[in-house]
């Protein structure tokens, strides 16, 4: 190839990627031409294929102003991105420097301006709310995790392209209900409206941390029975937080009686006499660890009808999708714990009704029954199909023929739910699932339903038998034609000590107990070095 070929060629393919790629941003056209001479006019070596080097020098090249234009454009959308900041900022703080020389306002009384939002039973009121720390504090204290992060209305001068005189946009928001007043308890504000605009708030941080504000006095310490190795560690444990760490413990009534039978030393170990005594360990106890297996976890969960203390699962059983730290390590785990901040995983429960055929209202029913993996409805012992229909907040959903139906929380989708179909969910993220148990239909898939929907499902009166209702694998109910099982998201859940953080002991947990996606390595289908 001639070398006026050459050169004619190169400057034409480098002219045509500044244009294209946005390069003329950075360097001038002059500069990039003659960068470009300067190349060209080197002496070419004479060999084959100096075609296919130019091609390979004009990807290159693509590339290059491929990386320069995204280069633009993130550091002008940073641009953007700090200009809106600061302008909200200037806004927000004008607005508070008026309501300070105006003082109190007719805002602050939101009460006349509540409205019934028309066709809509899932949102009952619309009403103007004023962003007060007074407000913030008071539904933080009662709800628990929120966030109140909301975009603030522009200026006039923020959309200059819109004509004066158009009217403003509606100020807005949306309150959390629902049709009971008993249900709606501790609801975490997700959505925030005002100004017209709707943003999603910030649930949570990307890691939950517990910080003691005092140093925890009290532990709980919960045990997997018929097992040596476990009363031996019991009584190693629970002398170590005695002596070094100077702590009061609990353990059950079962293993106190262990305990005093090696030894009358063990007589500062306190227990509870009744259920009734039970149902209030809550108030006394800073912390619960428990020696076993995920089944233990399911134990210690079930204790706890409302508020939970933080758990910390030792790994002593066969599965530990829940349990993360190490028995051989307890001292130096237990240490961090108690020292602090901890990571934790909070994981959702279930709260679960049966209502019997004849019952006048809900509230003749039996429970509430809370549930840490899942509720299952399964035929039993009959030979028939389960016949089960399925409503959500009394919309019908459908109707189940198979084996059975499991409603399963996130931390129970590695469980039953697993087996029978459905998917794997991180346990800190918020629903319910919906699997069919050997569903006689091949388009019926599993679902995953927010955590906010009210699940009935219903024994037709035709059905040809009964239903059963385990929870957690244990207290078995039977379910008779006409009965109901209602199930809702329990307003508690259970916080679980993390080894090192949500995500990454979920991650561990499917790789080592479910070796998930575990295979031989694809081998090698070219030339074997010698």
């Amino acid at each position: 190839m001639k070398r006026s070929n050459v050169n004619s060629t190169v400057q034409a393919n480098a002219h045509n990627l500044a244009q294209e790629n946005g390069v003329n941003d950075f360097l001038p056209l002059g500069n990039l031409e003659k960068a470009i001479k300067e190349i060209v006019e080197q002496p070419l070596p004479l060999v084959d294929g100096i075609e296919d080097q130019l091609v390979e020098f004009s990807e290159a090249m693509r590339t290059v102003g491929k990386v320069l234009r995204e280069a633009a454009e993130a550091k002008a959308a940073a641009q953007a991105e700090a200009t809106e900041w600061k302008h909200k900022y200037e806004l927000e703080r004008e607005k508070n420097l008026q309501l300070e020389q105006k003082g109190p306002t007719f805002a602050e009384n939101p009460g006349n301006f509540e409205q019934k939002v028309g066709g809509s039973d899932s949102i009952e009121h619309l009403a103007i709310e004023p962003e007060t720390g007074e407000k913030s504090q008071r539904c933080c204290g009662e709800n628990g995790i929120c966030s109140h992060e909301v975009l603030r209305d522009r200026g006039p001068d923020s959309y200059p392209n819109i004509h004066s005189k158009i009217t403003r946009k509606a100020s807005f928001k949306l309150k959390w209900c629902s049709k009971s007043k008993k249900d709606d308890q501790h609801k975490h504000d997700i959505v925030s409206f005002e100004k017209g605009n709707i943003t999603t708030a910030e649930r949570s941080s990307k890691q939950i941390s517990l910080k003691w504000e005092t140093p925890p006095q009290t532990v709980l310490i919960l045990t997997k029975p018929n097992s040596t190795s476990v009363k031996i560690l019991c009584a190693e444990m629970v002398s170590w937080l005695k002596e070094k760490r100077s702590m009061n413990i609990f353990v059950e009534p079962r293993v106190r009686n262990e305990l005093l039978e090696e030894s009358s030393y063990f007589n500062f170990a306190q227990s509870w006499i009744d259920d009734k005594e039970m149902w209030h360990l809550h108030e006394v106890v800073d912390l619960v660890v428990t020696l076993g297996g995920d089944g233990t976890v399911l134990w210690a969960a079930s204790k706890f009808k409302g508020p939970v203390p933080p758990i910390v699962p030792f790994s002593l059983g066969s599965l530990g999708f829940m349990t993360p730290f190490y028995s051989e390590r307890y001292k130096e785990c237990l240490k961090s714990i108690l020292e602090g901040p901890i990571s934790i995983t909070l994981r959702h429960r279930l709260q679960c009704h049966v209502i019997r055929e004849g019952s006048e209202n809900e509230n003749e029913n039996e429970g509430p029954i809370l549930v840490l993996n899942e509720v299952t409805i399964d035929r039993g012992i009959s030979s028939f199909l389960t016949n089960l229909e399925c409503y959500s907040d009394n919309s019908f959903v459908t109707t189940v023929q198979g084996d059975g139906l499991i409603l399963s929380t996130t931390s129970g989708s590695t469980a039953y739910s697993l087996a029978a179909g459905g998917s794997m969910v991180h346990p800190q993220v918020p629903g319910i699932l919906f699997t069919p148990i050997c569903p006689h239909s091949l388009s019926f898939r599993p679902l995953i339903l927010p955590e906010h929907v009210t699940l009935r499902i219903q024994v037709p009166l035709n059905s040809r038998g009964h239903a059963w209702a385990s929870f957690d694998g244990k207290d078995r109910k039977q379910l008779a034609p006409g009965d109901a099982l209602v199930c809702s998201m329990a307003a508690w859940p259970v916080p679980t000590a993390c080894r090192g953080d949500s995500t990454s002991d979920f991650l561990h947990s499917i790789h080592d107990g479910l070796h998930w996606n575990l295979r031989r390595t694809q081998s090698f289908d070219g030339p074997r070095e010698s």
